[in-house]
């Protein structure tokens, strides 16, 4: 029996696999029987699956190994739980030589390359090299994290511009990107912050003062408010017109009253003669009016027991409400 041919897509999965060990041999900080290992098993899986160099083209996919890994697996951390990211060593002050500028400046333009294929991942290891070789160049350590915003690792997008800050204040790069990646994450105070510095050291930049003004925005709108209108501050106890809510219903005598009028077995009766009378109201059609005359007579009924109870209490209660006769002026009087 003939053997089953291999699937074009596990062809085209093997063929991803060989070429990110290529990629990773290529890199240049594995050590040489790191090398080895990765040239015996790319070996290994070419003469497995029957891969040749004739069939690049044909089995070729549009993005890395590494990113499609990173696409399909980074929604499967926990929202607390950030991609790692191994901590750059302190920033130190030491001579480069004009060999390793040079290769760093290498690595950075293989590095935006990569980031104009969209492969992010890729981007950032090539970043990650040129700052080993030369720490006190800014610009890697603020295209790094603009590789790790795109990334989605904004706490790393974060760190990295910070950095860049760190050697070159002025940088207004490095501001703009700390404030997109603080905006990522919904810090919306810090986003604003960093923007307008990098406004302050770019006046003439219209992409930093309109995000100034989205940031602005963000911040107004994650900041909650107390409800306005006509209720709007009932539960803090100021309402239109002086009328305090909170005073009033934690007036000890007003309280004290309520308690003995409800244990009256008089008022019992009321109240429950007024629930029967709007219930049948409010089953029987048109005779709605009905229910609201029982209430306004109830409320008149109740009204005057409260004063021939406690005269002095209802009139305090009139001049809290604002019924008192007196200068009706909800400032208080304060004019300027």
């Amino acid at each position: 029996m003939e053997p089953v041919p291999v699937e074009l897509s596990v062809k085209r999965l093997a063929f991803a696999i060989v070429q990110f060990l290529a990629e990773q041999n290529s890199i240049g900080n594995l050590s040489e029987d790191a090398k080895e290992g990765l040239e015996v098993a790319t070996q290994c899986l070419e003469r497995a699956f029957g891969l040749t160099a004739d069939q690049a083209s044909a089995l070729s996919v549009s993005q890395s190994l590494l990113d499609i890994f990173h696409n399909a697996t980074k929604n499967e951390l926990p929202l607390e739980i950030e991609p790692e990211v191994k901590k750059e060593p302190e920033l130190k002050k030491e001579p480069v030589s004009e060999a390793d500028k040079a290769e760093a400046e290498r690595l950075k333009t293989e590095g935006n390359d990569l980031m104009k294929a969209g492969r992010f991942l890729d981007a950032i290891n090539c970043y990650t090299m040129a700052i080993k070789l030369d720490r006190q160049n800014a610009v890697y350590f603020c295209n790094r994290a603009a590789a790790h915003s795109k990334a989605e690792n904004y706490k790393a997008a974060v760190d990295d511009s910070k950095k860049a800050i760190e050697i070159d204040p002025k940088y207004a790069k490095a501001h703009g990107r700390m404030g997109q990646a603080y905006s990522s994450l919904k810090q919306y105070k810090e986003s604003l912050e960093a923007y307008q510095k990098a406004v302050q050291l770019e006046p003439e930049n219209e992409s930093y003062r309109v995000n100034v003004k989205i940031s602005e925005d963000n911040l107004k709108q994650s900041t909650p408010e107390m409800p306005q209108g006509p209720f709007g501050n009932l539960l803090s106890g100021a309402a239109p017109g002086g009328f305090d809510f909170g005073a009033i219903l934690s007036n000890p005598n007003l309280v004290n009253m309520a308690s003995e009028m409800m244990a009256d077995p008089a008022m019992q009766s009321f109240m429950n003669n007024l629930v029967g009378g709007m219930s049948s109201s409010a089953g029987a059609p048109n005779e709605g009016g009905a229910g609201l005359d029982s209430l306004l007579r109830a409320g008149q009924q109740l009204a005057a027991q409260m004063q021939n109870a406690n005269p002095d209490l209802v009139e305090q209660l009139r001049r809290q409400m604002g019924g008192g006769g007196g200068e009706n002026d909800p400032s208080g009087g304060n004019r300027e």
